[in-house]
């Protein structure tokens, strides 16, 4: 039994309108989203929402790694979340919570993002 997944996709911006390791914010179907180019050229996209403050500010996060996972982390409390899959590496003391992430292609330098985050 093979299960079929309606992804659907939207143009946000070009790759040039990105700049490496600084967050941009695209508003797709109501949710802000957070776009980071990173320096071997991938492009990922998080929810702009800080869950631990509440506040639509990760976009303006520090980008980073930990080990192999490129992060970012909250300008507001410093929590750290991994880009791939929007687990929070780092609470800072506080209960663990994730970012959604949507799938990203880029295609003949254009960002595309999924309209539905990655469950």
């Amino acid at each position: 039994m093979s299960t079929v997944i309606d992804v659907t996709m939207v143009r946000v911006c070009t790759l040039n309108d990105l700049e490496v390791e600084r967050g941009r914010a695209a508003l797709i179907d109501g949710d802000q989203v957070a776009l980071f180019l990173l320096p071997d050229g991938t492009v990922h996209a998080v929810d702009n929402l800080d869950p631990y403050s509440g506040a639509n500010v990760i976009s303006r996060g520090i980008v980073g790694t930990r080990g192999e996972a490129p992060t970012v982390a909250s300008p507001l409390h410093k929590q750290v979340f991994d880009l791939r899959t929007g687990i929070c590496l780092e609470t800072q003391g506080k209960p663990d919570a994730a970012l959604r992430v949507w799938g990203v292609q880029v295609i003949d330098g254009a960002v595309h993002v999924e309209t539905k985050a990655r469950p």
